[in-house]
């Protein structure tokens, strides 16, 4: 099974206190169950239902997500880093679906 493709933005190095910004993003077509195919059978649904970061083992960003979202979903916040470490990422949804990434930071 291939793992879902993400891409993540943290900057690799901040000074003590910095809030620093996070973006990720996680490769997955989102179906919202209301669409059907072209013999009119309805496409099941296949959502992220949730987003996790955590720092250094301490949930940082968490977010449950309804069928609003879109496909490759983007997630953007920001936070403050007062110690290096390294962020765990996870998304979650329907059908068995996990994405995860990681990245460290350096603070100086």
């Amino acid at each position: 099974m291939t793992l879902p493709r993400t891409l993540l933005t943290i900057p690799p190095r901040a000074a003590r206190g910095d809030v620093v910004t996070v973006r990720a993003l996680a490769q997955h077509p989102m179906e919202n169950g209301f669409r059907h195919d072209e013999h009119g059978r309805r496409i099941p649904r296949d959502m992220i239902h949730q987003f996790r970061c955590q720092f250094n083992g301490v949930d940082v960003f968490r977010a449950d997500l309804i069928g609003g979202i879109a496909a490759n979903p983007l997630m953007q916040f920001t936070v403050r880093v007062t110690e290096s470490g390294r962020f765990d990422l996870t998304w979650e949804g329907d059908n068995g679906y996990v994405a995860r990434a990681s990245a460290l930071i350096v603070v100086s």
